[in-house]
């Protein structure tokens, strides 16, 4: 893990920002962002690495040429002008149209006859509403990520798809001085991010369409992102902040039953969304801890080019997946009756559901969520960031 041997000339080029996936949940990194920037205005990433929803709250921080806190505060700004029309299609002719067709392709067998369906979900409006907030060029690219690594106010951003194609995970990374890198089942690309890269990091297993990107088939970076922060320690990073999307449960609240009954799709669905999306980033931080253990009782010059990384993880106070049920009812009509045939209302804590739930009720609950845990959070990240033992 610790194996990244690029080393940057300024001193706090070692400074990376790591925002992992969660769909809708995704609003709450934003909410801890905002308050943490106003803590320390100064403040900047020079590496920033993003998967899934996350890849596009880390495009959007790196595409912006002005400070930190201007960037923070026009995402906040994106996120409470986003609502699920402008994420996924939720009329009635276009949810209907794609059930028949995915009923049509059970029942066929495959046939040649029956269309092709690309996802559960269209998720042509988010495309539409990324272009005109990111305002990529017409070949899809962002100039302000070129123009922040010329300055030199950026050393990478770092972008994570799942090949379908091959069933690799693909780290696509734009920056200056950069070497490709290949561990078993992943492996990074040099490219000038588009918004294509975006739609297919953030694209949901199953309900949101791939994308081809190269030579193949992409989708969500969660799926085969084993470690989180490895993409930031190839780059440089030796102090990362990972802001998690996952709260952390007492062992009362564990063991503490969400369902009643049979597990219903949704509930079965929910826990395999944890497992890729958030479980990860628990198993990186454990791992780098103990390596961090074995190298401070080794001599230097036994560490085999490996090197301590500090890492702070930030999680919500509150369980967000629990949390989106008291908005549910708010969502469109017919997207929630469906939803509540997959048994979204069957469990205590629907983590499908939290994902989609571009909400702005929701939304808002999450930025205030955040801004409050930054308030928690502030002395373990001041100790990062001052580089005093966390």
């Amino acid at each position: 893990m610790n194996d990244g041997k690029q080393k940057l000339a300024s001193p706090d080029g070692d400074l990376a920002l790591v925002l992992v996936g969660g769909g809708a949940r995704a609003a709450y990194q934003v909410g801890f962002l905002r308050a943490m920037v106003h803590k320390h205005p100064t403040l900047h990433f020079p590496i920033i690495t993003g998967t899934s929803a996350g890849a596009i709250n880390a495009t959007y921080l790196a595409s912006q040429v002005g400070p930190l806190t201007d960037a923070v505060e026009g995402l906040v700004q994106l996120w409470r002008a986003q609502r699920v029309d402008q994420v996924f299609r939720v009329d009635g002719v276009s949810l209907l149209r794609l059930v028949l067709h995915w009923g049509l392709r059970l029942v066929s067998g495959g046939s040649f006859l029956v269309p092709e369906v690309r996802g559960l979900l269209d998720t042509s409006p988010l495309r539409r509403f990324l272009e005109h907030t990111l305002e990529p060029t017409a070949s899809g690219d962002f100039v302000g990520i070129a123009r922040n690594i010329a300055a030199r106010r950026l050393r990478a951003l770092a972008i994570t798809t799942s090949s379908y194609t091959t069933g690799q995970s693909v780290v696509w990374v734009q920056g200056a001085d950069i070497e490709n890198w290949e561990r078993a089942n992943r492996r990074s690309r040099k490219a000038a991010i588009t918004i294509d890269h975006v739609m297919a990091s953030a694209a949901l297993p199953f309900f949101f369409p791939a994308i081809k990107l190269g030579d193949g088939w992409h989708g969500d970076g969660g799926i085969r992102m084993l470690a989180p922060c490895s993409p930031a320690i190839h780059l440089g990073a030796r102090r990362i902040i990972a802001i998690s999307n996952r709260c952390r449960t007492s062992e009362s609240d564990a063991d503490r039953p969400m369902i009643q009954h049979y597990p219903p799709p949704a509930q079965i669905a929910g826990q395999m969304i944890q497992s890729m999306f958030l479980d990860d980033l628990d198993r990186d931080a454990f791992n780098l801890q103990r390596v961090n253990g074995l190298l401070a009782a080794l001599p230097v010059e036994q560490h085999q080019g490996l090197r301590p990384v500090e890492l702070v993880v930030v999680r919500p106070s509150r369980d967000l997946g629990r949390l989106a049920s008291e908005f549910e009812p708010q969502l469109p009509w017919l997207f929630r009756h469906l939803t509540r045939g997959l048994g979204s209302r069957d469990t205590t804590s629907p983590d499908l559901l939290s994902l989609l739930m571009f909400q702005e009720d929701y939304v808002e609950r999450l930025l205030a969520i955040g801004a409050e845990d930054a308030e928690t959070e502030g002395d373990r990240v001041a100790a990062l960031l001052e580089r005093r033992p966390v």
